[in-house]
């Protein structure tokens, strides 16, 4: 993930997050990934609420590819690093690792997608949201 800016964001483990075995349960690693998403689209300046209600979208996940290699447990203190692969019409697609301290939890790329909220059909980003981005991470060229 080195060479393009990353988005962190921490998240600590809590015995909730936990299975009988005293690790992370596997769909909270997802969990960890949509708050960081959420928290980078909210540090560009937009929260997922007004977008549903002022511009009528929603960003959903459209498909994953993840990858554990080895278990958080209780009360850890992790990273979730978040980068952008590409910028299209209508979709962001991320790469992100969860880290404790050096060693690499879980990593995924994350296609997501813009939808009319009501049709549930891919439509294209709002120009305001590209344009933070390509703001904020000047490297990302968007995709035809």
């Amino acid at each position: 993930m080195a060479g393009v800016e990353e988005f962190l964001w921490p998240v600590r483990v809590y015995y909730e997050d936990t299975d009988g075995g005293g690790v992370v349960y596997h769909a909270n690693y997802l969990k960890f990934m949509e708050r960081a998403r959420t928290e980078w689209l909210r540090s560009l300046g937009f929260e997922q609420t007004e977008l549903r209600t002022r511009d009528g979208i929603l960003f959903v996940v459209h498909d994953m590819q993840i990858q554990f290699r080895k278990p958080a447990r209780f009360n850890d203190e992790l990273v979730v690093k978040s980068r952008l692969l590409k910028v299209g019409r209508s979709l962001l697609q991320f790469e992100q690792v969860i880290l404790h301290g050096d060693v690499c939890m879980t990593e995924a790329v994350v296609d997501v997608v813009c939808i009319d909220a009501e049709r549930f059909r891919p439509v294209s980003m709002p120009a305001a949201i590209k344009q933070a981005i390509s703001s904020s991470l000047p490297k990302i060229q968007p995709i035809t």
